[in-house]
């Protein structure tokens, strides 16, 4: 890993990790790595942050230069699913009901988007 950041387990026992270096990465629960987003989708990240797995198994990434959330799927293309109202994403999390929650560090607050 270049510069791990943060760090999510995956419903299949591994886990993705995001990087300084501009890439997330996922691991399966043998801790061998199984892809990285960036490669896996074609997708660059600006400075990804916050990561966590919703309910389908779906990967969410924050990223604090484009202040986006970014969901990838499975199977599919990436979805913006936040891309405005964000100053400097960072910590993310999914509950199981649909909501999501990212840190937002400039406006010192968490935000709740369902």
């Amino acid at each position: 890993l270049q510069g791990p950041r943060y760090v999510s387990p995956v419903p299949s026992g591994g886990f993705v990790v995001s990087e300084e270096c501009g890439d997330v990465k996922v691991f399966m629960s043998s801790c061998k790595l199984l892809c990285s987003l960036s490669s896996k989708y074609g997708h660059q990240f600006g400075n990804p942050a916050g990561v966590c797995v919703d309910t389908n198994g779906s990967i969410l990434v924050a990223d604090e230069q484009r202040r986006t959330v970014h969901l990838f799927p499975e199977h599919g293309a990436p979805i913006c699913l936040v891309s405005t109202g964000l100053r400097r994403p960072a910590g993310m999390a999914c509950s199981s009901s649909g909501h999501l929650f990212v840190a937002d560090t400039v406006e010192n607050c968490v935000k709740v988007f369902k």
